[in-house]
């Protein structure tokens, strides 16, 4: 595309909301957003693709029997609109593409879609995924892409706004939560029952305590365990609480295992006699590393040249999506694309032209690459 297609394409994209809701991935803006938005896109360059059993969008080019595959896996799923102002108008404001969606997911998947209608008669397979994920901090998307395929992807760029860095490494993340029972009784007799909230206290005394082990990573540090949610009940005036719910967020490095993880935490509050205490790892997405000279290095940095890009920058990740799911299945993933992260889910998020337009080209370049391998 030229450039003012490309702006046209990202402020479409913008201008359809796809907001995270309850619904998660059936959401149906997000379904609606993929199948009526996304899909005419890809269908109006020659690449109507299909949609699989979550509604995610999988569109194919080059031949089936190809030995090699890449794919380029992107998001339609967005923070809601929240405060910001005027959220789906998709303006261009300084040179710059601004829209809830903007810098994270959607920027990424313009990118993409200009990369893959753009290269010509590819000699390898070739797969672009629009997942309904994208805020839901779980595989279930990832997973019905893959099984929809018949086969993993030796490489994989997984599309979403990292100002152009590729990431080397990611940690991945458990929801570990955690149930704390004991009995209600009315607040002006204490003494009968057994106050939920003061074992929810000791829990998080407990938790904050915890050793994690020894485990470092030589770029990522340390994982950690964070509390992120906390509700009681009943939900009632001057009652002791007899429950209290909470989330804690387990950071994993590569080569980490999340059940051990949980069973960690299990571990350390058995002691508590007093309350009842239920501990459940939810949801959970895998840690990643990226080999520095493998091939999906080597294609990124060929990629570049190509489109007159200096070296490629590279960073490390301590947030997550689908990386490390591929790269648990044999394929080379990592997180790239145009957008700063500092800027997602805020009241100004925006995307310069200048860099939806180079990552476009890196993302094509990286194609090229690909194809060209021996």
């Amino acid at each position: 595309m030229k450039e003012a297609q490309l702006v046209a394409c990202l402020q479409a994209l913008v201008r359809t909301p796809s907001p995270q809701t309850a619904l998660l991935e059936a959401e149906p803006a997000v379904t609606s957003f993929i199948a009526k938005t996304v899909q005419p896109m890809l269908a109006q360059a020659g690449h109507p693709g299909r949609l699989d059993a979550m509604g995610n969008l999988i569109v194919e080019a080059g031949p089936p029997d190809a030995k090699r595959c890449a794919m380029i896996l992107t998001y339609a799923m967005t923070h809601p609109a929240s405060s910001m102002r005027d959220p789906f108008a998709g303006e261009l404001v300084d040179g710059a593409v601004r829209g809830r969606g903007a810098t994270e997911q959607k920027g990424a998947l313009a990118a993409a879609i200009d990369a893959f209608v753009s290269l010509e008669n590819p000699s390898e397979r070739l797969v672009l995924a629009v997942s309904t994920a994208g805020e839901t901090g779980q595989h279930k998307a990832a997973e019905s892409i893959l099984t929809a395929l018949d086969r993993t992807p030796d490489v994989c760029i997984v599309a979403i706004g990292t100002g152009g860095k590729i990431s080397l490494a990611n940690k991945g993340r458990v929801d570990v939560h955690i149930d704390v029972r004991g009995k209600a009784s009315h607040s002006s007799t204490p003494w009968l029952g057994v106050d939920a909230i003061l074992g929810a206290h000791a829990v998080i005394e407990r938790l904050r305590a915890l050793d994690l082990g020894n485990d470092a990573h030589p770029l990522l540090g340390r994982p950690t365990l964070t509390p992120t949610s906390i509700r009681s009940w009943p939900e009632a005036t001057h009652t002791i609480q007899n429950r209290v719910a909470m989330t804690w967020d387990r950071r994993l490095l590569p080569g980490q295992d999340p059940k051990a993880a949980v069973a960690a935490i299990g571990e350390a509050l058995r002691e508590l006699k007093t309350w009842e205490i239920d501990v459940r790892g939810g949801a959970l997405q895998f840690p990643a590393e990226l080999p520095p000279d493998g091939a999906f290095m080597q294609c990124a940095r060929e990629g570049h040249r190509r489109a007159g890009l200096g070296e490629p920058d590279t960073f490390v990740s301590h947030g997550c999506v689908d990386a490390g799911l591929l790269v648990r299945k044999g394929c080379e993933a990592a997180m790239w694309g145009p957008g700063e992260q500092a800027l997602w889910h805020t009241d100004d998020e925006r995307l310069p032209v200048r860099e939806l337009v180079q990552s476009a080209a890196a993302y094509l370049g990286f194609l090229q690459a690909f194809q060209e391998r021996k």
